[in-house]
């Protein structure tokens, strides 16, 4: 396959979508820590290795195009989603913050930032991994046809 013909397939784009929002995910995450110093709590931690090894997964899965892509990274996202969830939840309060698995360092409840007074960078993670989870869903319903 051609350059052109691999970048003019959806599929192919999907992928380069999934592959994006993980890139600029890691990025996003590396700048607050690194560049803010925003200290990351434990669940950070946790969405940060299911996050960083999708933006590898996917450019991978990218030359030469593989459909096996969605095999390798659907558990990843869905686990990487299911703990963005859960911090979403203790960071805005339905979860009460003695369910918190952070007990020592930086609790998992700071606010650093809250775009438009509501977006947090849990809530963030959790827009990503959806984002890239119904991504992987449209690439597998697209492929089984």
């Amino acid at each position: 396959m051609t350059r052109s013909s691999l970048t003019s397939d959806p599929n192919w784009n999907i992928v380069f979508l999934c592959w994006l929002i993980a890139g600029i995910s890691t990025l996003g995450s590396l700048f607050f820590s690194e560049i803010m110093l925003y200290a990351p709590c434990a669940l950070c931690w946790y969405q940060r290795i299911f996050m960083f090894p999708l933006a590898i997964i996917f450019l991978v899965g990218l030359f030469p195009f593989d459909k096996n892509v969605v095999k390798y990274a659907l558990p990843l996202a869905a686990a990487g989603w299911l703990v963005a969830l859960y911090h979403t939840l203790l960071h805005s309060g339905v979860i009460p913050e003695s369910l918190a698995p952070c007990r020592q360092g930086v609790s998992c409840t700071e606010v650093y930032i809250a775009l438009f007074g509501f977006i947090s960078i849990p809530m963030l993670s959790l827009m990503a991994f959806s984002s890239i989870i119904a991504l992987l869903v449209l690439l597998r319903r697209r492929l089984s046809v």
